[in-house]
C-alpha cells in the first residue's frame, strides 16, 4: 500500500478530484468524512500536506484543493480553551 493509499484508504479525496462539477459544500462534506475516518495514529497535518502535494498538479481552483488547503490552515491555528477552564480561579 502506498503512502497516499494509507492516508486516503477509501479514495475519498482522490475521487472528489474526479467528480465533474463538484461544489465546495460537497468537498467539505467529503473532507469531514475523510478527517473523521483518519486513524488516530496518523498526524493530520502531515496527512494533509501529503495529500496537497500529491494533488498539486490538479487545478488550483478546484474546490477540493481549496478545502484541503483551508483544512491545513485551520489545523495550524492555535485554539483557545473556553468555558470554566479559561477563567481565573481564586
Amino acid at each position: 500500500m502506498t503512502e497516499i493509499e494509507t492516508l486516503d484508504p477509501r479514495g475519498l479525496i482522490h475521487e472528489a478530484f474526479n467528480i465533474e462539477g463538484i461544489l465546495p459544500g460537497e468537498c467539505r462534506s467529503i473532507f469531514l468524512d475523510w478527517a473523521l475516518s483518519l486513524p488516530a495514529e496518523i498526524d493530520q497535518i502531515a496527512a494533509l500536506r501529503s495529500l496537497i502535494d500529491h494533488h498539486q498538479d490538479k487545478d488550483a481552483e478546484h474546490p477540493m484543493r481549496i478545502v484541503l488547503q483551508d483544512g491545513l490552515a485551520e489545523f495550524g491555528k492555535p485554539r483557545r480553551r473556553g468555558g470554566w477552564r479559561s477563567r481565573n480561579r481564586p
